[in-house]
């Protein structure tokens, strides 16, 4: 089980109601789980969000498959508007 941040940007900061917080989990998938679970509102925010892994994009990877490493950032990034 790897610690690490999660960081949210726009949206998400506004539904999770915190800017980042601390996390313990092993897979992208586990952790969404974890930071989605009786948050509603972040929960419609991230479904539609795509995510960076110290600053990798994680692109269409199954999140299963995104396995955390301790020290990891995580970066919730949703829709964007704008040109």
């Amino acid at each position: 089980m790897a610690t690490g941040i999660v960081r949210y940007w726009a949206a998400a900061k506004e539904a999770a109601g915190v800017a980042e917080e601390p996390f313990e989990a092993a897979t992208l998938a586990e952790l969404m789980t974890k930071i989605t679970s009786g948050r509603d509102a972040l929960a419609h925010v991230v479904r539609r969000s795509s995510f960076l892994v110290n600053g990798d994009p994680v692109g269409l990877r199954a999140h299963e498959r995104v396995v955390l490493a301790d020290g990891a950032t995580v970066e919730v990034l949703p829709p964007f508007a704008g040109g």
